[in-house]
């Protein structure tokens, strides 16, 4: 199984950490974010890895060298200028010729990898997205009327939405509907796909699952990992 990480951000909402440290490669307990990922990976049976980069590019390729040490065979690719999170997968386009997953370089998760991928060739899909039910809280009250008059008031409810979480399953396919050398996100991949007709599948995940975006969820994260959620994880390193 291949897998492509997404690590060319430049974690702006977690600075100052990140003005020296790409957000991949905080630690989270003894580990870095990157490697708790590449662990993950390793667990589902990936052993093709393929990193796209761009801020401190160096850094993480003194890190993860050519992967071994993890048992894994790491290539990593430069973007000499931002491609989005779509853009980048053309970077291995020559590499990619069996399904694969992507998967955001600043995602914790202790989901099975392998599992989605037999969940995405089930359906029969070009990508499956996956995502994850979480709870928003409205700052307001909310009014419920019709015919112009009120049938209830909730105070403050609670929202339930299911987020793209960053991870998804795709077929070499999908590298056609990319456009060279151009900043190209997923949702505009997927859009494109949606377009013309390809079939897109949603897998909702059920095991835990954060993006670290801001100072708060870099804070849980280490919570979590004292808590011992990374366990089943961290069990299988080969370092």
């Amino acid at each position: 199984m291949d897998a492509v990480i997404l690590a060319g951000g430049l974690g702006e909402r977690l600075r100052p950490l990140t003005k020296i440290i790409p957000k991949p490669l905080l630690p989270v307990g003894e580990r870095s974010v990157l490697e708790i990922t590449l662990l993950a990976l390793k667990r589902s049976g990936v052993r093709r890895v393929f990193v796209a980069l761009n801020y401190q590019s160096e850094l993480f390729k003194a890190f993860l060298g050519d992967g071994s040490r993890w048992g894994l065979s790491i290539e990593c690719a430069v973007e000499d200028t931002p491609l989005g999170t779509a853009g980048p997968l053309l970077l291995f386009a020559e590499r990619l010729r069996r399904p694969f997953l992507v998967i955001n370089g600043d995602i914790l998760t202790n989901l099975n990898f392998r599992t989605l991928l037999q969940y995405h060739r089930r359906q029969k899909a070009i990508l499956t997205i996956v995502t994850k039910q979480i709870v928003l809280p409205l700052r307001y009250g909310v009014v419920i009327a019709h015919g112009g008059y009120v049938q209830k008031v909730e105070e403050k409810p609670n929202i339930a939405a299911e987020v793209v979480a960053g991870i998804y399953a795709c077929n070499s396919e999908v590298l056609r509907y990319i456009p060279p050398r151009t900043h190209y996100t997923m949702p505009e991949l997927i859009q494109c796909l949606l377009r013309v007709g390809k079939p897109v599948a949603q897998f909702p995940l059920h095991d835990y699952w954060l993006d670290i975006g801001q100072m708060e969820d870099y804070e849980r994260a280490q919570q979590l990992y004292a808590q011992g959620v990374f366990n089943q994880v961290l069990a299988d390193d080969v370092s």
